[in-house]
């Protein structure tokens, strides 16, 4: 499979202390260009380019499948943060895009963790009002944030079961749980606030996803926790600062993460990375062929598609754009060139 790569152009020198409008060198005209940006971002910080990157990507159709947006979301929400006093003037000139891509900018402010989200978000439906039924439901909590999102949904216990017929609230409707088991895109998005801000939040989470690297009766908690061992190894191997927040965090680690995040360390600092690559396919061709560890249907094995895999990491070596530099996680629309790969080799 063969990428055409192509050059950044020559970004100004110096960030104005305003929001300036963007360097008239810069422009966006491939997904490439954007990602590479994006992987450079952290480096050297040029908020005021985000809304020409974002336009760009609308443009591009980097936005229509939610489940692919997830690095971008991810991202715009680490730049909203990192820029508070700056926010509602990068919101106010990103949402001046094609209404069906609005969605990524409302996620975004929702899961920026801004102090003042929420009053961001209402000056946003000024002037994005086709999307004020999912800003509301981000401002009631009926829609979760990414600081919300939990590792997967809780099984109710017996006594949820026993008493549910006696409880006064039993007509209310739950919130909607998101969950990374069920959400992979979610580990897109940590790694695009990463990109942003270079803080270790994002990645302590994605840390956290580990022991499911090892996990015999999910699908979906193999691939995930599978991914995100590789994402966290391959990007260290080229991030030294990233690399040193591994080791720190290592020294006080649950036993379940401990050894798994070890692993990580070393195929980083070795660039070894391919030996996680093969490992993580052969523990899902293995559940594939015998089955998880508790009874269930095999077919669901056929549920596992682009939607269930967040496997563009997997997909940006195929097409040799870790080599490169850019961005390791490229999103979920990538999973199936990657399924592809991953059974060729």
């Amino acid at each position: 499979m063969r990428y055409v790569i192509a050059i950044v152009m020559t970004i100004a020198a110096l960030a104005a202390p305003a929001l300036a409008a963007p360097s008239a060198n810069v422009e966006f005209t491939s997904t490439d260009i954007v990602n590479r940006w994006i992987s450079n971002y952290r480096n050297k910080p040029q908020p005021a380019l985000l809304p020409a990157a974002v336009r760009a990507l609308c443009q591009l159709g980097a936005f229509k499948e939610t489940e692919a947006a997830g690095i971008y979301v991810g991202f715009i929400a680490g730049v909203i943060y990192a820029n508070p006093d700056k926010a509602d003037e990068l919101i106010g000139k990103m949402a001046a895009i094609a209404q069906p891509d609005q969605w990524v900018i409302v996620r975004a402010v929702a899961y920026s963790g801004h102090p003042e989200w929420r009053s961001l978000m209402r000056k946003a439906a000024e002037r994005m009002p086709q999307r004020q039924v999912m800003i509301d439901r981000y401002i009631d909590g009926k829609l979760r944030t990414l600081d919300e999102a939990v590792l997967e949904e809780k099984n109710p216990t017996l006594w949820d079961k026993v008493s549910s017929p006696f409880r006064s609230d039993k007509g209310a409707k739950p919130q909607n749980q998101l969950t990374f088991d069920k959400n992979p895109e979610l580990l897109d998005t940590l790694w695009g606030y990463y990109f942003a801000t270079r803080s270790y939040g994002p990645i302590a989470r994605i840390v956290t996803l580990l022991p499911w690297a090892n996990d015999r009766d999910s699908v979906d908690k193999l691939t995930v926790g599978s991914m995100a061992k590789y994402t966290l190894a391959s990007n260290a191997s080229r991030d030294p600062a990233l690399l040193a927040l591994l080791k720190a965090a290592g020294k006080n680690q649950p036993k379940e993460v401990a050894p798994v995040l070890d692993e990580v360390i070393e195929a980083a600092e070795t660039m070894e990375t391919t030996r996680l690559r093969k490992a993580a396919l052969a523990s899902l061709e293995d559940l594939k062929r015998k089955g998880p560890g508790y009874k269930r249907d095999i077919s669901t094995w056929g549920q596992v598609g682009q939607g269930a895999l967040a496997l563009g990491c997997i997909a940006a070596a195929a097409t040799g754009h870790i080599e490169l530099g850019l961005p390791c996680v490229i999103g979920g629309a990538t999973s199936g060139a990657a399924l592809t790969f991953w059974e060729k080799q």
